[in-house]
């Protein structure tokens, strides 16, 4: 199977290689709900080759594999020279906000969906140029994720969607003969397997950080609800469709269908393998690859299936996204050749030829007709997903508070407090720290 991941799982992974074997991917995280802003406002850029020096800033596993599209871009722009500068991924977003603020940035950098809002933040990014790419030829997710004030400023670059993943083994021996498609089809499917042997049949994201406050903030999209207003101007956290969606969420765990416990993150492989679990709820693509990896090749194959997460009561879709953007600082000296590679690098041809040197994912809608994308179960469900991506809220705070969101969501799961109390007190401290606009 193929390999996928996101920052995050780049950082604790490099932690765990200490201690334990770990494969190489790539990926990453995150989208927010604006529709359909507009465009960049920068001045357009012309289609005659680049020239000049580049200076680019790259990241992670990236980094390592650009110079082969740099070679790529070089074949009709002979007279640009691209410097790399390859920086580790946890800390980019600290050195380029130091870069930003010293006057010394480089002329183009790609930055995770995650962290675009810190950066962007920094006002330290010239618009996209008006006409260098189109809206409409991009997901909806990962477009809208670089915009501020109705302006856009990222070139979307690649991309992934969430799924649910399950065990079909566990789930035939249950005797449940397909995968649940709404909230009450998947309650029944774990209590189905949990009274045929399976402890916890479903894992949730229960770090209790920001990370589980995103997943049960997909629960709120699939409930009609949101964390954030559309316009990005408050915060929405204790609305009853949230409230909803965390007594949904906070209920498979109390009632034995999940671990209040886990599984942590290295643990997630080793838990359904052993059929501790036997589904991962919004689980991230690249688990597909480690399955493989811990079990052996055409374990995935013959045990997992990957399908869209379970509606809401409404029929809400909702799924974790995120990916990677191209960006050029205001006071880069090249913009012309920087803003022209980007759009070299979310060309079809371009994004065909990133998935199969890394396999992440195109965020190009054209790219996913290519055959390199075609007939594969994983690439089939996260390909219907990335239609309805969401992700964390794309403010610069979101860090803060998703982390005092992640602590309340706990003395749910825990203690005696009620979802309503818990969404209450996380909305009072949200709305002391703001949005950061």
């Amino acid at each position: 199977m193929r390999s996928y991941l996101t920052k995050r799982n780049r950082v604790l992974l490099g932690a765990a290689l200490i201690t334990v074997t770990a494969v190489a991917l790539t990926g990453c995280g995150r989208a927010s709900d604006t529709g359909n802003a507009a465009g960049g406002s920068g001045a357009a850029i012309d289609d005659k080759p680049a020239t000049g020096t580049v200076e680019l800033w790259a990241q992670g596993a990236d980094g390592d594999k650009l110079p082969d599209m740099i070679a790529e871009f070089k074949k009709s722009n002979p007279d640009v020279e691209i410097e790399l500068t390859k920086l580790p991924g946890d800390q980019f977003a600290s050195k380029m906000t130091a870069a930003i603020t010293a006057g010394t940035v480089p002329d183009l950098i790609f930055s995770y969906t995650e962290d675009q809002p810190a950066l962007l933040n920094t006002d330290g990014f010239d618009p996209m140029p008006e006409g260098l790419v189109k809206e409409d030829d991009f997901f909806s997710a990962m477009w809208a994720n670089s915009i501020v004030d109705d302006v856009q400023y990222g070139v979307p670059w690649y991309t992934y969607a969430n799924v649910l993943i399950y065990r079909t083994d566990l789930a035939q021996e249950a005797g449940v003969a397909a995968a649940p498609k709404d909230w009450d089809e998947l309650r029944t499917f774990a209590e189905d397997l949990k009274s045929n042997g399976v402890e916890f049949p479903l894992a949730l994201a229960a770090s209790y950080d920001k990370y589980t406050a995103a997943q049960v903030g997909v629960f709120a999209v699939q409930n009609g609800g949101s964390l954030l207003k559309a316009d990005r101007s408050a915060w929405t956290i204790n609305d009853p469709k949230n409230v909803e969606a965390l007594e949904f969420w906070s209920g498979l765990i109390k009632d034995g269908l999940s671990s209040a416990d886990g599984p942590q993150f290295l643990d997630t492989v080793p838990w359904s393998s052993q059929g501790k679990n036997a589904a991962i709820v919004d689980g991230g693509p690249w688990f597909a690859s480690w399955f493989d990896d811990a079990n052996g090749a055409g374990w995935g194959a013959d045990h997992l299936a990957f399908v869209d997460n379970p509606t809401g009561p409404g029929g809400d879709q909702a799924a974790t996204t995120g990916g990677g953007s191209w960006f050029v600082p205001k006071d880069a000296k090249n913009k012309d050749a920087a803003w022209k590679f980007s759009r070299f690098m979310s060309e079809p041809t371009s994004q065909v030829k990133w998935y199969e040197l890394m396999h992440n994912m195109p965020a190009l809608r054209a790219a996913w007709e290519d055959p390199a994308l075609q007939g594969d179960p994983l690439l089939d469900a996260v390909h219907s997903a990335l239609e309805h991506g969401v992700g964390q809220p794309n403010v610069s705070t979101w860090s803060q508070v998703g982390d005092i969101l992640g602590k309340q969501i706990e003395t749910v799961v825990r203690g005696d407090v009620s979802a309503q109390d818990a969404l209450d007190a996380a909305q009072q401290q949200a709305e002391s720290i703001g949005v950061g606009q």
